[in-house]
């Protein structure tokens, strides 16, 4: 999702003038859009499906470092104990 300046970039005049016209825009090209004031970004504004879904995704992600650190740790824990031939499960927890 690359934001495309000439469509993304919005001045905030525009949302008060037409607001329908800015959220059917988000809606449909799942891309959010920097509201500017002054040449400024000052907010912006996403679909609640795609804010959602972005949501989601960092919380998975935030879930697959935790069990990543975990398993590094446990590494660490038992260098030098295991064998070549250990087999090591790795259970990922899906926040949500």
């Amino acid at each position: 999702m690359s934001t495309k300046f000439t469509e993304d970039v919005v001045p905030l005049t525009d949302l008060k003038t037409n607001p329908g016209r800015i959220v059917k825009h988000v809606a449909e090209v799942h891309r959010p859009v920097l509201l500017t004031s002054r040449g400024r970004g000052v907010a912006v504004v996403q679909s609640v499906v795609d804010y959602e879904e972005a949501q989601e995704e960092r919380a998975f992600m935030r879930a697959v470092v935790e069990g990543l650190a975990d398993l590094e740790a446990v590494a660490r824990h038992t260098e030098g104990e295991t064998q070549s031939d250990d087999i090591t499960l790795v259970v990922i927890r899906r926040q949500g």
